[in-house]
């Protein structure tokens, strides 16, 4: 495992730090900008029948990489990410000319025909990630940005209207740690609306997570993980939870859900040479360490908070220390979630509104 150089605590958390600069950029974009025109090894996904043998980029004619959709399209957003929020970043014109060559619209059209097939494909972490990406988009005000955009927009228009049709109407929560979590995948809808400004399906999903976890109490944060889980199901849920309640609301119902902040969990190790799943509790470190800075952030000062941010330290520690790997098991997507931890408070990402 590589490791990063040094940084202050409370840079770390802020997303602001030495390690931030250059370099920095590229070692966040560079297994993404690898991967997304990597299309072996590949997930199966959606197989029709025995004689379904069509490659990955029949399939998936833009998302095709990283091993299976959902990480190229979040992948697709750690490049466009870092495009934005480094000017200067040394691999520009490569991620910008493979973006170009992969986002065009009869590529998008084949994305739509497919999820005109596969209604549930991806429901919904790959569905979350790819509004993100449209919302990452929509926030950089570049014409490449504008072009990309628009590009996309037959897919974000069909994915978002499969969220309103079939996430959002679910009846109850799946409180996992691995992709089928509903309060992270409502999160990123939720910053998509916010950020696109469809007041609409704000509104949908501020009632959807209100009908879901409002009445939570006492999590079972200590249960956790639950198995290769690599988001953290009570963190993701009061992390959604403090976008959509004000200040106040949002600290009455913080000391309820989690009376005992002394009672966090540490970081979770993963043991030298472990691979496969066992590297989702990398990401696991990571998507905790985000959470945890988000909702301090969204506490008053005290010892509540205090705790919170000195246990998202210890998380970014272990989690960005461990996220570096060349093993393609990891490196398909972790680059992805250290991205989003770094750059939390940049562009909306993260932000309580």
């Amino acid at each position: 495992m590589n490791e990063l150089p040094p940084s202050d605590d409370a840079a770390l958390i802020a997303g602001r730090s030495d390690w931030i600069g250059d370099d920095a950029a590229a070692r966040l974009t560079a297994h993404p900008l690898d991967g997304v025109d990597t299309e072996y090894p590949h997930a199966t996904g959606a197989i029709d029948g025995p004689e379904d043998v069509t490659p990955p980029r029949e399939r998936h004619p833009v998302f095709y990489g990283c091993f299976d959709w959902h990480s190229a399209v979040h992948s697709h957003w750690c490049l466009v990410r870092a495009l934005r929020l480094f000017p200067d970043h040394p691999d520009r014109d490569e991620i910008a000319a493979g973006i170009d060559e992969r986002l065009t619209s009869e590529r998008v059209a084949g994305e739509v025909a497919w999820f005109e097939e596969h209604g549930t494909f991806e429901r919904p972490y790959g569905w979350a990630w790819l509004l993100a990406l449209a919302a990452e988009l929509d926030r950089w005000d570049d014409p490449r940005a504008a072009r990309w955009g628009d590009t996309l927009r037959p897919l974000e228009e069909r994915i978002r209207s499969l969220v309103r049709e079939r996430f959002l109407p679910m009846d109850r929560p799946f409180r996992v740690g691995t992709h089928g979590n509903s309060a992270f995948s409502l999160s990123l809808v939720l910053d998509h609306a916010r950020s696109v400004d469809d007041d609409a399906l704000e509104r949908s999903v501020v009632e959807t997570a209100l009908a879901f976890y409002r009445d939570d109490a006492d999590a079972p944060v200590g249960d956790e993980p639950r198995g290769w889980d690599f988001l953290s199901p009570a963190l993701a849920e009061a992390d959604l939870m403090r976008r959509v309640l004000d200040a106040d609301e949002f600290a009455a119902w913080f000391s309820e859900f989690l009376p005992e902040v002394d009672a966090l969990p540490a970081p979770v190790s993963v043991a030298d040479g472990e691979s496969g799943v066992a590297l989702h509790l990398v990401g696991l470190n990571v998507s905790r360490a985000w959470m945890l800075a988000g909702v301090a952030d969204a506490l008053p000062a005290g010892s509540r908070a205090t705790a919170l941010r000195e246990s998202a330290v210890e998380h970014a520690r272990r989690g960005v220390d461990e996220a570096f790997t060349d093993d393609y098991d990891g490196s398909h997507w972790l680059s992805s979630f250290v991205c989003y931890h770094l750059t939390r408070n940049e562009g909306g990402i993260g932000i309580v509104e």
